[in-house]
């Protein structure tokens, strides 16, 4: 029995991943991101309205046309996290496919959310619950697992598809930390004995794998350490304090939230997709929020909100989106004077995040820190550890699966290259067992383990 890797999305770019593994005449398909950067480029574009082909023509979606050439019956959808660029396109894609979406709770919910947003589509999809440590029948030859992961979302699991030819692993995204505060360190030991059963092929996020310097990725527990050094001294100020970082980095809120205790600042979660990551969090109890923070989403609420903190500035905590600097989003609306909170002499900014790298982000960001300082801000930049695993965690990666083959994705060609070079420092040759694959193109393993 064949076992074919077909790279749908993710494989050109870091965004709109999408995989899927056949096996035999059975169909798994993992992940149905969106591309954020092009969304970036179209803002003015109401996603949840437009049609799927347009999306896929304007790249903001993947192209799973090429799905219709497949011989096989596609079994389950499968999600190992929350973030858009991995199940931004569910309301897009699924309705394509007769099997279930299965996913972690959190991860389930947010798709959820995302399929009754959608205005274009009807998904009736059955959704299915799998937790970390837990397996399901995807068919006959067929089993899914989901393994303990940590990444900068809850509840992210790394999938293993166990066969009659091997183990094959999907592993978008992760990262080694063993300090988080919501979620239990990565299930290492499952790893190294699923490497003993063996593993025919990895599909691995690659997204570090060409930044040098930090060979492994720091923990949460440093982020949390920089934060409260950067933010308790302020917090006692009577100047404006104000932090943005991603929405969905719900174990960074949590340490925002932490600190914020330690004061007698009232929190504010300002902006719709904080109000969509943390509301969801606090009502499904993965999130602890002070007794005194309120998240405000809508327009009208958030500039209500705004004009409160900007009477009494002291007395308020704004944790706001706009980190990249994104026109329409918070942040830069108030740097540029178009809310109910002025930026005054003295206020404190903390920006818990980096600039994700293209053009458009670090022209967007630059426009951002200029107009705070020309404000008088104070900017703190540097509050940040990544979600993502560093080379030298790789390299353990490799060594615990101990795989027959490795298909990087999740990035830019550039990229994919890095990890081929780590990958052959471990002793894998491209080309024999290293296999570089571009959005479209397949890869078939013949033989078990």
């Amino acid at each position: 029995m064949s076992v074919e890797v077909i790279a749908i999305g993710g494989y050109e770019e870091v965004g709109k991943n999408m995989s899927a593994v056949k096996v035999g005449d059975d169909v798994v398909i993992f992940d149905m991101g969106i591309h954020l950067d092009r969304i970036h480029i179209h803002e003015d574009t109401d996603i949840a309205r437009m049609h799927s082909l347009d999306l896929i023509e304007r790249g903001v979606i993947p192209d799973d046309t090429l799905m219709k050439e497949v011989d096989g019956k596609v079994r389950a959808i499968v999600f190992t996290h929350g973030h858009l660029d991995h199940i931004g396109a569910v309301a897009k894609l699924a309705h394509r496919y007769e099997a279930p979406i299965i996913a972690t709770p959190y991860t389930l919910a947010l798709i959820e959310r995302t399929i009754k947003a959608e205005k274009k589509f009807t998904v009736t999809n059955p959704l299915q619950v799998l937790n970390p440590g837990e397996k399901c029948q995807i068919s006959p030859d067929i089993t899914l697992e989901f393994i303990q992961m940590t990444h900068s979302i809850p509840q992210t699991a790394m999938a293993a598809l166990h066969t009659s030819e091997g183990i094959i692993i999907y592993s978008n995204d992760f990262k080694f930390d063993n300090y988080q505060l919501l979620s239990p360190p990565p299930n290492y030991n499952r790893l190294k004995e699923l490497g003993r059963k063996g593993v025919l092929a990895v599909i691995v996020d690659t997204t570090r794998a060409s930044e040098g310097g930090e060979a492994k990725t720091h923990s949460e527990k440093i982020a949390r350490i920089m934060l409260k050094d950067i933010m308790l001294g302020p917090m006692d100020e009577k100047n404006g304090m104000l932090v943005t970082t991603f929405s969905s980095h719900i174990e960074r809120i949590q340490a925002i939230c932490n600190i914020a205790k330690e004061s007698d600042r009232q929190m504010l979660l300002l902006g719709r997709s904080m109000e969509r990551f943390c509301s969801l969090a606090e009502t499904m109890g993965i999130l602890k929020l002070p007794a005194t923070a309120s998240i405000y989403g809508s327009p009208k609420a958030v500039n209500k909100a705004l004009a409160r903190a900007e009477e009494k500035r002291s007395e308020y905590l704004l944790v706001t989106t706009g980190h990249q600097g994104e026109p329409d989003a918070l942040l830069p609306r108030i740097a540029a004077g178009k809310t109910h909170f002025n930026v005054r002499n003295g206020d404190n900014v903390v920006i818990s995040a980096p600039i994700i790298p293209n053009p458009m982000n670090v022209a967007n960001r630059n426009l951002l820190e200029r107009r705070l300082k020309s404000s008088g801000a104070r900017i703190f930049t540097n509050a940040h550890v990544s979600g993502h695993a560093g080379r030298e965690d790789h390299r353990d990666f490799i060594r615990m699966l101990n795989p027959m083959h490795i298909i990087p994705s999740h990035g830019s060609l550039e990229m994919l290259a890095s990890y081929t070079e780590l990958a052959e420092e471990e002793g894998y040759k491209l080309g024999n067992n290293i296999h570089i694959l571009r959005n479209g193109q397949a890869q078939v393993f013949n033989g078990g383990v």
